[in-house]
């Protein structure tokens, strides 16, 4: 079955984080952005358990849906049927080699009562009432430990990898690779999400990331940012089915024969195959720590211009924030370069990628008005009403039939995209990058 799932999101537990972040809006929104999984986010928080085991019913094998009575109607007037999987994010913080880590770790679970025992145990360790997205002294070997004992299949994605300051690999406070990272535990580390400040490409100039898939989620703290990056499946619905989708789309497991001979999923009937199929990312330029850069000074840099400045500021002689480009330039063995076609980036044995601008923001963007202005959300909600789901909109439907629905700036802004056609200022130091579409 083919589906477009986004596993890491907050519920309004967790800071600097949307009040509307509820089961029932998420659920809504993620039908009408075309996300049929969706992470529940948070599951370590004692007061979103609760809701979790509340309004959730059990629904395919290690998924859940939301109970009928609170579904809410989306644009088209009827419910959503998004499936739930249990997720929650750890910030680990920690002394390790003389210098203090900051990890972000990405939680999936097959049931409930795996969350439970996992939070009886946390609990006992550090305050998960906080915060939705609990701050633990716990190392990520440990933590690793902890959960894999608590429940073997469970899978840790370290969250947004190259992130200055909370990702595994960030150049703040990360470390040089997995291995250093998750010890004895790093072999059972089967993905790691891009972020929004990398893509693929940028991550498979690393021979010590081959052994993992590469795979996009929103980390969204609002409804509006649910789908901003995503990850396509192809994969039986269910847990264990994207568990092993995920297993088999590192480069390893793509360039193997075991997987290369299996078919696909669609192409006859008792194929058991499951996979990654492409992933949705950013265009990384406009993430906020793609360059290095100070922002209280204005200041961004590219890796050349830091160097040549010795790491310092040339406003204020502070160190900059060195961002992911560079980071990854200093820990790739390996040169970049992948085909393009429009927005489509491909490589042998690697699970292809989609360059996409959320619908709001380009609407924003070639109508030269703010993102949340009600001219905007006019033209968003007419164009979901009259052509579908927003990612379907941003992939899929003909010029035409865009049209039909919306301004032809729109349309064309659209069709732009897709052909890659974009401009962008790039982000620095917590800054967004700004993004525009061209002719």
């Amino acid at each position: 079955m083919k589906f477009i799932a986004d596993l890491h999101m907050h519920s309004k537990y967790s800071r600097a984080t949307s009040k509307n972040m509820v089961l029932e809006e998420i659920d809504r929104v993620a039908g009408e952005k075309g996300i049929s999984v969706i992470g529940t986010g948070d599951c370590t928080h004692p007061k979103w358990f609760k809701e979790l085991s509340e309004k959730l019913e059990q629904a395919e094998s290690g998924l859940f849906r939301l109970k009928k009575k609170y579904k809410r109607a989306t644009l088209w007037g009827t419910p959503a049927d998004t499936r739930f999987i249990i997720s929650g994010e750890i910030s680990s913080i920690y002394s390790r080699g003389g210098k203090v880590r900051r990890v972000h770790n990405i939680i999936l679970l097959p049931s409930l009562e795996s969350a439970k025992r996992l939070n009886v145990v946390l609990g006992k360790r550090g305050n998960i009432v906080s915060d939705g997205r609990p701050i633990l002294g716990i190392d990520s070997e440990e933590l690793a430990k902890i959960i894999f004992d608590i429940e073997p299949t469970a899978m840790i994605i370290p969250a947004h990898l190259w992130t200055p300051w909370f990702g595994v690999l960030g150049s703040a406070s990360g470390f040089d690779s997995l291995e250093e990272c998750y010890g004895a535990y790093a072999d059972r580390i089967i993905a790691v999400e891009t972020g929004l400040s990398s893509d693929p490409a940028m991550n498979w100039r690393l021979s010590n990331l081959d052994s993992v898939a590469m795979i996009s989620n929103s980390d969204s703290h609002s409804p509006q940012k649910i789908g901003r990056e995503a990850t396509m499946f192809d994969a039986e619905l269910s847990y264990n089915g994207i568990r092993e989708a995920i297993k088999n789309s590192s480069p390893v497991a793509l360039s193997s024969p075991r997987v290369r001979a299996c078919p696909r999923l669609d192409r006859g009937r008792g194929s058991t195959t499951n996979r990654i199929t492409a992933t949705l990312e950013f265009f990384p330029e406009e993430g906020k720590y793609f360059h290095d850069g100070h922002r209280s000074c204005g200041m961004s840099m590219t890796p050349k211009e830091t160097k040549k400045n010795k790491g310092m500021c040339p406003v204020c002689g502070k160190p900059v924030t060195v961002g992911v480009l560079n980071r990854v330039d200093a820990l790739a063995d390996k040169k970049g370069g992948t085909t393009k076609k429009g927005n489509l980036h491909t490589q042998k044995d690697r699970v292809p990628f989609y360059s996409v601008i959320q619908l709001d923001e380009l609407i924003a963007a070639v109508l030269h008005v703010g993102v949340k202005t009600k001219k905007v959300q006019t033209a968003y909600e007419q164009l979901l009403k009259g052509c579908g789901t927003e990612l379907d909109i941003l992939m899929n439907k003909p010029e035409h039939e865009l049209l039909a629905h919306a301004d032809e700036r729109i349309a064309h802004g659209i069709m732009n995209m897709r052909a890659g056609k974009v401009a962008i200022v790039p982000g620095y130091d917590g800054e967004y990058g700004k993004i525009k579409v061209t002719d």
